[in-house]
């Protein structure tokens, strides 16, 4: 299996410095600062490139338990929201909530569920999250 890359760049204080993170394969490359990550600046941050590692890849696996399942799905779109919040440790990921609605023929609302359940706890990025509370909200569409 191939070993995917990315990197950062950051110069200057927290505050008042600024840097870029670029995708190793060259799809994304953007500016991030103080403001973007801990406000509502322009740019983006480290938390929503995370939330967008984790909505493809439960995506791509509650499809696949779908499939396998014998319900190929039409679509599976999801948004993963990822919390930063101070604590009294300092700044962490405090919770990740999922929502997805996928429209899958010929599937049961309880078989749904379960392999919706099935891929949050088995997606790679789910595991590699796994000290955070991670929420699910599945519909059925």
């Amino acid at each position: 299996m191939p070993t995917r890359t990315s990197s950062a760049q950051w110069q200057g204080s927290l505050k008042d410095g600024s840097g870029t993170m670029a995708l190793g394969s060259g799809a994304f490359e953007g500016p991030y600062s103080f403001p973007s990550r801990f406000e509502n600046g322009q740019g983006t941050n480290p938390e929503e490139l995370i939330a967008a590692a984790h909505a493809g890849c439960f995506s791509m696996a509650f499809s696949n338990m779908l499939s396998q399942a014998g319900h190929v799905p039409t679509s599976v779109d999801t948004k993963a929201s990822v919390h930063l919040e101070k604590t009294d440790a300092g700044f962490g990921i405090t919770r990740i909530d999922l929502v997805t609605r996928a429209d899958v023929p010929g599937v049961n609302s309880d078989e749904f569920q379960k392999l919706a359940e099935q891929a949050k706890a088995n997606c790679p990025v789910s595991k590699a999250l796994a000290a955070v509370d991670i929420t699910l909200d599945a519909t059925l569409v």
